[in-house]
């Protein structure tokens, strides 16, 4: 994506979540945030990536993890929208873009004059994109939706959870992030049309729309038995086993999705009688005797320890995993050579390790920099943009622009277990 230019708008995760990945890419991101305060998440912590002794005083308490997550790759420009000057100069930004998002409140971006109307009049093959909570149809207009709203509001919730305890959120924003993919999925389709025809495109991507495309199987369900999927915990509803078990020490995951899996399940845990049980002999019978067969697994499963059942599953090709917190599993997925981590040089933070994107290309090197400070770049976008110095003097002085000036380190830095920086 080199020399595609996007105006990132947004605020929080969605957007900034899918801008990161288009960045990830190649695109030039140019951030647009707030002086003195920037995006939100910039304030959503602990935990903090603590400044190094040299920038400890400047920059205290440091930069907030949360904010640290989605917005590397990027550029940022901290200016005042309702400052004149400063909200022409973020017009010509849009006007100058191949790509704009936003996650203004309705009507807020149509009266900075920021909206797809008038920055298509300028640039009739911009890609220009909104993310709501709700969509912009949905009644009552303007609502606000959080994730943890929309998590309730779309039925994810309630299939989460125990079977016989209350409905419960996912341990992530996953609305959101599921929002952020569906928005540079409709980026990335409209940028094709755009360069091939030269018309542009104004695209809506809402969390609850992107929450009920995300629940594939369980809508499906609901919608042919016109009834609620039931809640199963760490279990699934139509396939049996495929879940958590207890073992002697740890829990671990068993998934066996098909007939032959099981069957292979019962031999390498030595239960050659559970593959001989006609009331286990396909999935449909193994899930009308899902308590029995469980009960059965979980007997032999608590024998003996975690260790013993990964390797005696691993080996005979069924699927199987350990329940890991988040930090083992980064650390696991690294040493096991799946290549996830990456660190950068951050200005201010040193030395600090990023999540790679979830896709690999295999011959094109991915860009690694630091998520940047607050209006780090202002001077220089504002420059690119054209302003004379004399004007960008002036926003400074008044606070309609912030700039903050470091030391820039190099762009990336190899993770110390991995020395390749693409």
């Amino acid at each position: 994506m080199a020399g595609v230019r996007i105006a990132d708008l947004s605020r929080v995760l969605a957007g900034p979540y899918a801008t990161m990945l288009l960045a990830d890419m190649g695109a030039e991101v140019i951030k647009v945030e707030q002086p003195g305060r920037g995006d939100d998440t910039r304030s959503w912590g602990p935990p903090y990536a603590e400044p190094t002794e040299e920038h400890r005083a400047a920059h205290s308490p440091g930069e907030a993890a949360y904010f640290l997550s989605v917005n590397r790759n990027k550029r940022s420009l901290a200016v005042d929208l309702k400052d004149p000057d400063g909200l022409a100069a973020v017009q010509e930004l849009c006007a100058g873009s191949d790509v704009v998002i936003q996650n203004f409140r309705p009507g807020v971006i149509d009266r900075l004059g920021l909206g797809y109307e008038e920055i298509g009049k300028r640039n009739p093959a911009v890609v220009y994109c909104s993310v709501s909570g709700f969509g912009p149809e949905h009644r009552p207009q303007d609502r606000p939706g959080f994730d943890i709203v929309v998590q309730a509001e779309s039925g994810l919730m309630a299939t989460t959870g125990p079977a016989d305890g209350p409905a419960s959120k996912v341990g992530v924003a996953l609305t959101d992030v599921l929002t952020g993919l569906n928005a540079a999925v409709g980026i990335l389709g409209a940028l094709m049309r755009a360069r091939a025809t030269g018309r542009g495109e104004d695209i809506s991507v809402s969390l609850v729309n992107s929450t009920l495309s995300s629940l594939v199987n369980l809508t499906q369900q609901a919608l042919i038995t016109g009834t609620e999927p039931a809640r199963v915990g760490n279990a699934h509803t139509t396939i049996v086993p495929y879940q958590v078990f207890p073992t002697a020490d740890a829990e671990i995951v068993v998934a066996a999705g098909n007939d032959a899996l099981y069957r292979r399940l019962c031999a390498a845990i030595d239960r050659p009688d559970l593959a001989e049980d006609p009331r286990y002999a396909t999935n449909p019978e193994r899930v009308a005797h899902r308590e029995e067969l469980v009960g059965e697994l979980t007997a032999t499963l608590t024998s003996r320890p975690a260790d013993h059942w990964m390797d005696v599953l691993v080996d005979a090709g069924v699927p199987v995993g350990r329940v890991r917190g988040v930090l083992d599993a980064l650390r696991t997925a690294d040493a096991s050579g799946d290549d996830v981590l990456r660190a950068v040089q951050h200005p201010t933070a040193g030395l600090l390790e990023q999540v790679r994107a979830g896709f690999r290309m295999a011959d094109t090197p991915v860009p690694m920099s630091a998520p940047p400070l607050l209006g780090q770049h202002s001077r220089e976008i504002l420059t690119e943009l054209g302003l004379t110095s004399d004007r960008i003097e002036g926003l400074l002085e008044r606070g309609a622009v912030q700039q903050t000036d470091v030391d820039r380190p190099p762009a990336s830095t190899p993770h110390p277990e991995n020395p390749r920086t693409s």
